[in-house]
């Protein structure tokens, strides 16, 4: 992997920002960055509530249940592990889905992954 990819996908991790299938990050119409309005993030049809839980598990249970969801709709991941904030944009990368957003909760993080297939 190029040093320019890895520099990508660990600002994309700090900011939340969209990776591509191919690492590299996401900009322009249809693409929310963490400044969007909450207008503008797509609903999720499923949220799966890993607070409590540490790695890997908010990681196994968005693998174990992210094919419930049909493709191009989101799922929201609640954490409250700090590992969860570089291990699921870290994973999207890895599984070529689609890391739409991370927001602070009062105890945690809300994680948006929409599926790509």
């Amino acid at each position: 992997m190029s040093r320019q990819r890895r520099a990508a996908r660990a600002a994309s991790a700090r900011t939340g920002a969209p990776l591509s299938a191919t690492g590299t990050p996401l900009s322009g119409p249809g693409t929310h960055s963490p400044s969007a309005t909450a207008a503008a993030t797509p609903k999720p049809v499923l949220t799966l509530d890993a607070l409590g839980k540490k790695c890997p598990i908010p990681i196994i249970m968005l693998a174990d249940r992210i094919r419930e969801v049909p493709v191009g709709q989101t799922i929201e991941v609640l954490a409250d592990d700090p590992a969860a904030k570089t291990d699921l944009p870290a994973w999207c990368a890895l599984k070529s889905q689609e890391f739409v957003r991370a927001a602070d909760l009062p105890v945690g993080w809300s994680f948006l992954v929409r599926r790509s297939y």
